[in-house]
C-alpha cells in the first residue's frame, strides 16, 4: 500500500511538470495552488451560467409569462429557490471566491497563459450547458412516459417539441466544445513541443543524450518523445481533465434527483461503484509497465526502418538486405510479442469492466421495482430514475471506463517527463560546466590537457601542451583509432579535458567540417549559408562561393538557389565535401577544423581548396592521410596511442615515419 501511493504521488508530480507551466510557472507556484485555480475556474463558470440563466428568465418573464409558466416552470422555481435560500449566498460567494483567484494570479498569466484559460473556460462552460439539458431531458424523459401511459395525446406532442428543441439547442454546443477542445490540444502541443525542442537543442543538449547510447543515457527515441509523445500526452491531458469535469458536473446536476427518487438506490450505487472501481484499478496496474514498453518497441521499429532509408545506397552496395532484414524482423518480433502480452491484459480488464457495467443496468430495476408495484410511484419517475441513475452511474464510473487509456496516459506521462527531466538536467550541467571552465582567447591555447573518452579510463591524449595562434596551421596525423577525431572534440568544445585548461575562440570564429559533411534538410542556399543567416549573402555570393569551389555544374543542374532536394542522396561525397568548403568559405571563421575534409577529392582539387584557405589567411587544423597535405600546415601533431604525442614542425615529418 505504502509502495502504491508513493508511485502514485511520483506519477502526479510528474503530470504536474508537464501540465503546470502550460497554464502557470512551475517554479513560482505548488500543485494545490494548480489545482486550487482549476477549481476557481469552476466556480467562476458555474457563477457566470447561474447569472445568465437568471437574466435570462427575468428578461423571459417580462416578455413571455405564458410561455415560461407553461414549459419552463421548474426552472424557474428552482433559481428562485437558490436565490431565496443560503444556496444563493453560497454560490455567490464562490463565485467571487474564484474571480477573486484570477484576479491574484493576474501577473503569472502573462505570455499569453490567460488565453489557454479562457479557451479551458470555455469549453467548461459548454460542458456545464450540455449537462444542463441533459438533466433537464431526465425530466422531460418523466413527462413524456407519463403522457404515454395516460394516453394524453396533445401533452405528448406538446413535450416531444420541448425535447426536439433541447437536442437543437445542444448541438451546436457540443460541436463548439469538440472544436475549442482540439484547438486548445494543438496550442498546448506546440507550445510543449517548442519547449522540448528548445531544451533539447539548448547547451548541446541533444549530443550528450545520443540515441544511439540509449543505455547510457536511458533516453530512446527521441524524435519520438517530441512528436507522437507529446501529441498523446496533451490529447489524453485534455481529455482526462475534461472527462473528469464532465463527470463532476453530471454527478452534481443528477445525484439530488437520483436521490430526491430512491435513497436505496443511490446508496447501493455508491457501494457498487467503489468496490468496482477498486478491482480494475488494481487489475490496471500492469498495463502502464506493458503500455510503456510498447511504445519504445514501436519507436525502436519505426528508427529501424527510417535507418534503412537513410542508408539505401550504402545497403545496395553492400547487398545488405539479408542482415537487415533480420534485425528489422527483430524489431517487429519485440513488438509482436509484447502486443500479444497486451492483448491478454486488455481482454481481462474489458471483460470485468463490461461485467460490471452490465450489472449495473439491473440496480435500478430490482430496487425501484419494489416501490413501482407497491404503487408508491409511477412509471415517469421509474425511467427518470434509470435515466439519473445511468448518468451517476457514467460519472462515478469515469475511472473504470478508461482504465485502458489510463494505462497509456500514464505510460505515456513517464517517456515524457522522463526525457524532459534528462535534457534539463543535462543542459543545465553542461551550462554550469561551461561557464566554469570556458576561457576565450585569441588562439587556441592547451595546456597540460589529459583528455579521456567519456565513461572510460584509457587515455587519449596525455598532458598535451599545445598552442595555434592566427594565420597558423597544425596538422594532426596518427594511426586509425588513436584519437585525431577525439582532439578535435575537445578543441571545439564537445569534450572536455579531465585534466588541465583549454583557451579557445568564440563558436563563430571556429568551424568543424567532418569527412562527411552535415546536410540539412532545406534548400541549397540554406546548405551554403548554414549555419549563419541567409540574409547576410546575396545570390552573386552564393554563386561565386560555387565557382571557387568548383561546383559550377551545379549552379548549371540548379540554377534557382531556393530548391529544396535530398541533398546528400544526390550529390557525391566529392561534391558535398566542396560544398562545405563554400560554407567554409562564406562563414569566414578565423579558425577552421576540418576532419579528413578532402579524403574524397582528389590532389589537385585538394590543392585548390586549401589555397583558398591560405588566401583568407585562416587558421587550419586539419586531420588527414595525404602527404600532399604536409605543404598546407606550419606544424604536425603526431599522435602515437595511448596519449603519446610529439609536436614537430612540417618540414622535420614525413609520413614515413608515422
Amino acid at each position: 500500500m505504502v509502495n502504491q501511493k508513493k508511485d502514485l504521488n511520483i506519477t502526479l508530480e510528474k503530470l504536474r511538470r508537464l501540465s503546470q507551466p502550460f497554464f502557470l510557472p512551475l517554479d513560482q507556484n505548488t500543485g494545490w495552488q494548480f489545482i486550487w485555480l482549476l477549481i476557481s475556474l469552476l466556480f467562476c463558470v458555474g457563477g457566470l451560467v447561474l447569472l445568465t440563466v437568471t437574466g435570462l428568465i427575468e428578461l423571459l418573464e417580462s416578455i413571455q409569462p405564458l410561455l415560461i409558466e407553461k414549459y419552463f416552470s421548474g426552472v424557474v422555481s428552482t433559481i428562485r429557490f437558490i436565490w431565496s435560500s443560503a444556496w444563493g449566498w453560497l454560490f455567490s460567494c464562490l463565485f467571487i471566491t474564484g474571480s477573486l483567484s484570477f484576479f491574484s494570479f493576474r501577473h503569472q498569466l502573462r505570455n499569453k497563459r490567460w488565453l489557454h484559460w479562457l479557451f479551458l473556460g470555455i469549453i467548461v462552460l459548454m460542458l456545464l450547458a450540455v449537462n444542463g439539458i441533459n438533466a433537464g431531458i431526465g425530466f422531460i424523459a418523466r413527462d413524456l412516459t407519463n403522457a404515454l401511459v395516460a394516453k394524453q395525446q396533445e401533452g405528448f406532442y406538446r413535450i416531444l417539441g420541448i425535447y426536439a428543441c433541447c437536442f437543437i439547442i445542444a448541438l451546436p454546443i457540443r460541436v463548439s466544445q469538440i472544436f475549442f477542445t482540439y484547438k486548445l490540444g494543438i496550442i498546448w502541443r506546440e507550445w510543449l513541443s517548442k519547449s522540448l525542442i528548445t531544451d533539447y537543442l539548448k547547451n548541446k543538449a541533444y549530443y550528450i543524450l545520443n540515441p544511439n547510447d540509449e543505455q547510457a543515457t536511458d533516453v530512446d527515441n527521441p524524435d519520438q518523445r517530441i512528436t507522437e509523445d507529446t501529441k498523446a500526452f496533451t490529447g489524453q491531458s485534455l481529455t482526462f481533465t475534461l472527462g473528469i469535469f464532465d463527470a463532476l458536473l453530471t454527478f452534481s446536476l443528477n445525484i439530488l434527483i437520483l436521490w430526491s427518487i430512491s435513497t436505496q438506490l443511490t446508496l447501493s450505487l455508491f457501494g457498487y461503484a467503489t468496490f468496482a472501481t477498486t478491482i480494475l484499478i488494481i487489475a490496471g496496474k500492469n498495463l502502464v509497465k506493458i503500455d510503456f514498453d510498447q511504445l519504445r518497441y514501436e519507436a525502436d521499429f519505426r528508427y529501424g526502418l527510417v535507418h534503412i532509408r537513410d542508408n539505401a545506397e550504402s545497403i545496395a552496395f553492400y547487398s545488405g538486405e539479408a542482415p537487415e532484414r533480420s534485425e528489422t524482423e527483430r524489431r517487429l518480433g519485440e513488438v509482436v510479442r509484447n502486443f500479444n502480452l497486451l492483448i491478454i491484459w486488455r481482454v481481462i480488464i474489458d471483460v470485468m469492466r463490461r461485467s460490471i457495467n452490465y450489472a449495473g443496468n439491473f440496480f435500478p430495476y430490482l430496487i425501484m421495482a419494489i416501490p413501482y408495484f407497491a404503487g408508491e410511484i409511477d412509471y415517469g419517475r421509474f425511467i427518470q430514475a434509470s435515466f439519473a441513475f445511468g448518468m451517476v452511474e457514467g460519472s462515478l464510473f469515469f475511472v473504470v471506463n478508461q482504465i485502458e487509456e489510463l494505462a497509456k496516459f500514464t505510460a505515456g506521462i513517464s517517456r515524457l517527463e522522463g526525457f524532459q527531466s534528462k535534457i534539463e538536467h543535462v543542459s543545465k550541467s553542461i551550462n554550469e560546466q561551461e561557464i566554469s571552465n570556458i576561457v576565450y582567447s585569441e588562439s587556441i591555447l592547451i595546456r597540460n590537457a589529459d583528455l579521456y573518452p567519456p565513461g572510460s579510463n584509457l587515455p587519449i591524449i596525455s598532458d598535451l601542451n599545445l598552442s595555434i595562434n592566427p594565420s597558423e596551421s597544425l596538422l594532426v596525423v596518427g594511426p586509425s583509432g588513436c584519437g585525431k577525431t577525439s582532439l578535435l572534440r575537445m578543441i571545439c568544445g564537445l569534450w572536455q579535458p579531465i585534466k588541465g585548461n583549454i583557451e579557445r575562440p568564440k563558436k563563430d570564429d571556429l568551424l568543424f567540417i567532418p569527412q562527411k559533411p552535415y546536410l540539412l534538410l532545406g534548400s541549397l542556399r540554406e546548405q551554403l549559408c548554414y549555419p549563419t543567416e541567409e540574409s547576410r549573402f546575396s545570390d552573386e555570393q552564393l554563386r561565386s562561393v560555387l565557382s571557387e569551389v568548383n561546383l559550377k555544374s551545379l549552379i548549371d543542374r540548379y540554377p534557382d538557389l531556393d530548391i529544396k532536394q535530398d541533398w546528400p542522396r544526390i550529390l557525391s561525397l566529392g561534391e558535398q565535401q566542396r560544398l562545405a568548403f563554400g560554407r567554409l568559405l562564406l562563414n569566414s571563421p578565423r579558425f577552421a577544423v576540418l576532419d579528413e575534409a578532402t579524403s574524397a577529392l582528389d590532389v589537385k582539387t585538394e590543392k585548390l581548396l586549401y589555397e583558398l584557405l591560405k588566401q583568407r589567411d585562416l587558421a587550419v587544423i586539419s586531420v588527414g592521410h595525404r602527404p600532399t597535405l604536409i605543404e598546407f600546415h606550419s606544424s604536425v601533431l603526431e599522435l602515437i596511442g595511448q596519449g603519446d604525442w610529439r609536436l614537430l614542425p612540417s618540414s622535420n615529418y614525413t609520413f614515413d615515419n608515422s
